[in-house]
């Protein structure tokens, strides 16, 4: 399998902590090493207890570490060492203990030391009881980690081990791995900065699907993970833009350095859309429900009412006003078009009844796996024709999309260059 760009060559710190959900951290760990990256792990007292050093071993292809007080790790591999050699430290499990250890700041054994001793981002996982995880000081501590620059993904909403259900679930390790590859892509970023071709740029991006409410319980939605959008906000930070991502609900981790603000519905989007104008460029990588109910219930509609008829009204078009012409038009409007079959021709008409500049086509047949999946094949549909690319992981295809965002700029500038030296006497 081919590496993946952004995982290529990076050193991977993996905290594993204690818990039934620690034995994900294997397929993590194997995902990582797939995409091209080094993993290195510290294995707390309480994992040993879930997982073995050896099976961590064998996977990772490294020394496992699990004792502070070992000569021989601290005259070659030392916590300090060890923190810093890596260019991501990733906590998962993150027990409510190891959150609250972290947030106070206490060392003790080799987990907490490398997390004191580390200058790199970290990023965590929770994942523990429900009752544990919306328990004030959990929330209270993560806030807080969140505070000082601590990435977190998840938890995921499920059934739990003890058999309870809720918020609590560690996210799947394709999610973490995602989160991993978003927050590596952010190690250049200085938002609103100077660093980068996009400085000085003001990017938005919608991602993710958008719920709209049937009843307290039920909504109309489409089958988006927020993926693709996550990552295209993480390469256009990471290029020097000072980027807002409007996203709807989804599992995926903030972007570091990147500004999100979270909606449910189609119409919060656009409302929060129109709030980030003037901008730069705009990307629409939401899936955005075409329809809602015209009536939302105030309580929840009961079967024994029997079958129901919803009446449907339109959601509003956020693609077509934002590529609207006007004072707050971006100079570069990029949607985003699902498609089934005939994907470029459907997706230039798209482009045309938009009034975008450009139009990037996907295939979300079922058998291109594009929704929650890993990859994406998409064919850039602009005024100069349509351009295929061969199937690329997400963030590859981020990262791709970005250059092109780059190089349209950097053409703009010189056009307008050259119209005003050609106007000088």
């Amino acid at each position: 399998m081919g590496g993946s760009t952004v995982l290529s060559g990076k050193r991977i710190l993996l905290i594993i902590g204690g818990g039934i959900a620690a034995y994900k951290c294997l397929e993590v760990i194997r995902r990582l090493r797939d995409g091209g990256a080094t993993v290195r792990c510290i294995l707390t007292e309480a994992a040993q207890q879930f997982v073995t050093p050896l099976s961590v071993s064998a996977l990772s292809g490294e020394r496992v570490y699990t004792d502070l007080f070992s000569l021989t790790d601290e005259s070659e591999m030392g916590h300090i060492r060890l923190s810093r050699e890596a260019d991501l430290v990733v906590v998962a499990p993150a027990t409510a203990d190891l959150i609250a250890r972290m947030a106070a700041g206490l060392g003790g054994d080799l987990a907490g030391t490398a997390l004191l001793a580390t200058n790199k981002p970290v990023l965590i996982a929770p994942a523990m009881n429900v009752r544990m995880w919306e328990h004030p000081a959990t929330q209270r501590n993560v806030a807080q980690l969140r505070k000082d620059g601590v990435a977190t993904v998840g938890p995921e909403v499920g059934e739990l081990a003890d058999g309870e259900y809720g918020a609590g679930r560690l996210a799947e390790p394709a999610t973490i791995v995602d989160a991993i590859e978003t927050a590596l892509g952010q190690l250049r970023v200085v938002p609103g900065g100077l660093d980068g071709p996009l400085a000085g740029k003001h990017a938005l991006v919608t991602s993710g699907p958008t719920h709209e409410a049937i009843d307290p319980v039920r909504y109309l939605a489409n089958r988006s993970s927020g993926k693709q959008g996550h990552a295209i906000a993480a390469a256009l930070a990471a290029a020097g833009a000072d980027t807002v991502l409007v996203t709807g609900p989804t599992h995926r981790a903030d972007p570091p350095g990147v500004r999100v603000v979270a909606i449910e519905s189609a119409r919060a989007m656009l409302d929060a859309c129109a709030a980030a104008l003037p901008v730069d460029l705009a990307v629409c990588a939401a899936a955005v429900a075409d329809w809602r109910v015209t009536e939302v219930a105030d309580d929840k509609i009961k079967k024994s009412g029997g079958p129901q008829t919803l009446k449907l009204v339109e959601n509003p078009d956020i693609l077509a006003k934002l590529a609207a012409p006007g004072p707050n038009r971006p100079a570069l409007v990029i949607g985003f078009a699902a498609e089934t079959e005939d994907v470029a021709a459907n997706a230039a008409a798209k482009r045309g009844r938009k009034g975008c500049d450009w139009i990037v086509a996907n295939d979300v047949s079922q058998a291109a796996g594009t929704f929650g999946g890993e990859h994406n094949t998409v064919t850039l549909v602009t005024a100069d024709g349509a351009e295929d690319w061969p199937r690329l992981s997400k963030a590859d295809v981020a990262a791709r999309l970005a250059d092109h965002i780059v190089a349209h700029f950097a053409k703009a500038r010189a056009k307008t260059r050259g119209k005003a030296s050609g106007g000088a006497s």
